[in-house]
């Protein structure tokens, strides 16, 4: 039987007669798409699709970019709609504005805090959580890197994490109380979660295989929700987060670039113009010559 996609490229070719350019845009955006998601294509919602449309964003992807890709598959959802594989397009409701880079969403420390300490460990999930929390604020990793990191990835003695494909491989420092929250989880939950003993992944799921995005998507909101933070809350969250919160400290934007494996600095120029607007803000309000 013919996946989603397969079934799709064919629909191109034949019935709508779409050149071969075309064809390879559409299928490459798509699959691009079926990688993020790392979920059937049938779940795919209005929410997931604009954060895909940010995720390509930050990682330096043109507006036009950007609005070809939520093109392409506003046409795939299309067809899934006519062939009776999904009740609704999730692609219909967001518009190009939508798809423009937007200010991050960024928590403050005490609702960081909030989060960090919603998981209860108690149970080998609890001590997964609040390991896998403590790691995305202490690093800033994007989530795909988060789920992908191995065992042999981390060093507790000398605390720092090495993530990234080969070439583009880089290492962050952890800060204590995440370092103890990873000992805690692999020498307390891990062995008891994972099924093959030769399984490699650093964070599993309840089946004892490598944790997916949406898993830890669903994670990240339980915990939103328990700690009763207002703000919308996603791993990009956390990772705005700690990005803001270094510069705010004192780090510099070449640092935080490299923490952050943006290969061009004008991405994490982002986070510097946003504290800029934040002092212009505060001045505005307080100087007594700023009110007249």
């Amino acid at each position: 039987m013919l996946d989603a996609l397969q079934e799709y490229e064919i629909y191109l070719s034949g019935e709508k007669r779409a050149s071969q350019n075309t064809r390879v845009s559409y299928m490459r955006d798509l699959r691009q798409f079926a990688g993020f998601l790392d979920a059937p294509l049938e779940r795919a919602d209005a929410r997931t699709v604009v954060e895909y449309a940010g995720f390509l964003a930050e990682n330096g992807k043109s507006t036009s970019t950007v609005m070809r890709s939520i093109a392409s598959l506003k046409s795939f959802y299309g067809f899934m709609l006519d062939r009776g594989y999904v009740h609704e397009n999730p692609v219909r409701g967001v518009s190009p504005a939508r798809a423009e880079r937007k200010a991050p969403q960024i928590l403050t420390g005490y609702e960081v805090d909030l989060l960090l300490q919603a998981p209860r460990c108690s149970d080998p999930k609890g001590f997964r959580d609040k390991a896998m929390l403590e790691v995305l604020y202490a690093t800033g990793l994007r989530v795909s890197e988060l789920i992908a990191l191995n065992v042999d990835d981390i060093n507790l003695g000398l605390r720092f994490i090495r993530c990234g494909a080969a070439g583009h491989e880089r290492v962050i420092p952890v800060y204590q109380a995440a370092a103890q929250a990873l000992a805690n989880y692999i020498s307390k939950a891990r062995n008891q979660m994972v099924v093959n003993p030769g399984e490699t992944a650093l964070f599993v799921n309840i089946n004892g295989g490598r944790m997916s995005r949406q898993g830890f998507w669903k994670i990240i909101k339980h915990y939103q929700e328990k700690a009763q933070i207002q703000k919308q809350t996603t791993p990009h969250t956390l990772r705005h987060s700690f990005a803001m919160h270094l510069l705010e400290n004192g780090a510099d934007l070449r640092s935080l670039q490299e923490m952050l494996g943006h290969a061009d600095i004008s991405s994490t120029q982002v986070y510097a113009n946003m504290i800029k607007n934040k002092l212009a803000d505060v001045y505005q309000r307080a100087h007594p010559k700023a009110k007249k």
